[in-house]
This record gives structure tokens, sequence and C-alpha cells, in this order.
């Protein structure tokens, strides 16, 4: 599962997106974060560590919506994760 939000400019064809797995994590924050709350069906985690570049045509369907609290905690964990 791909778990992705745009932040570049909407007309670039690509979005910035990290992976999301349903399997538990033995590496916690700034690597994995948890969704505590979601409309998932399985308790689900989000891998920062997995940060990718993916064309739009490439994403089939929207899985789930995410707060902008959890956008922040992800670049947050990116920021630790690249040293800033």
């Amino acid at each position: 599962m791909i778990l992705s939000k745009e932040i570049f400019n909407r007309k670039s064809g690509t979005v910035i997106a990290v992976a999301l797995t349903s399997q538990p994590q033995k590496a916690g924050f700034p690597l994995t974060l948890q969704l505590e709350k979601n409309d998932l069906s399985k308790k689900s985690w989000i891998k920062i560590s997995q940060i990718r570049t993916l064309a739009v045509e490439r994403i089939m369907e929207k899985i789930t919506l995410i707060d902008e609290r959890i956008i922040d905690q992800v670049i947050e964990g990116l920021n630790e994760i690249i040293g800033n």
C-alpha cells in the first residue's frame, strides 16, 4: 500500500509517497509511525524511511485520508532521518 500527499507543483505529474504496512514494526519513530486512528481494516504503520516519488498514473485508488497532524509527524521523522 502507498500513502501519498502531493507536495510540489500539481502539474508535475508526480507525488511524494511513503510506504504503508499492516505488519507490526520493530523500528519506532522516526523510521515508522503507527496510525492510531484510521479507517483502514487493519492496524497500520507508515514506513517513513521508505520515501518514493511516483507518477500520478501509477496511483490506482485512494485508500485513506490522513490529517495534517500526521503529515507533520511524517515530515518531522524525515527531518530526523536526514539530520535536520
